[in-house]
């Protein structure tokens, strides 16, 4: 099997897939800095309380610190994903966290009373978590395009 280095790595990758994970690099950083805001701790509250998954956090610290460690998590996965353009291993399992956020996010849907409402007759929810679809797919392409390389 051919040795390939970061570097051919690197050069061998598509423009789509380095503009869709810059895509999703520039959002975990934007929003995960973000989230050290009162504002953004007060917006995610209503979701992350409701999830059954996470929301009895919120029973031993306070909504500010959780939306802290959200951001920080985002911010650490944008920062492993960046590292991952030059070392696979580390694009790997920052691809994996990505992907478990994304679901998590995308499921606040589901889990959030009041999500969804009729409009003018149209169905609408909180649009900005779809976003988490396109961003389920490029984690997963992160994943199969590292696998490859470790």
């Amino acid at each position: 099997m051919e040795n390939k280095t970061p570097r051919r790595i690197h050069n061998e990758t598509s423009l789509g897939y380095k503009i869709g994970v810059f895509g999703v690099i520039l959002t975990l950083l934007w929003i995960g800095i973000f989230k050290f805001t009162p504002t953004e701790a007060a917006a995610i509250e209503p979701l992350v309380i409701n999830h059954p998954l996470i929301g009895w956090i919120y029973h031993f610290i306070s909504v500010q610190m959780v939306s802290n460690i959200i951001g920080l998590t985002e911010i650490v996965i944008a920062i492993g994903l960046i590292v991952g353009f030059f070392n696979p291993k580390v694009g790997y399992f920052s691809g994996i966290l990505a992907l478990l956020t994304f679901i998590t996010t995308l499921s606040f849907l589901a889990t959030t009373p009041n999500t969804w409402t009729m409009v003018d007759g149209v169905l609408t929810t909180n649009f900005f978590l779809l976003k988490d679809i396109v961003f389920i797919s490029i984690s997963l392409l992160v994943i199969e395009h590292n696998k490859k390389h470790i």
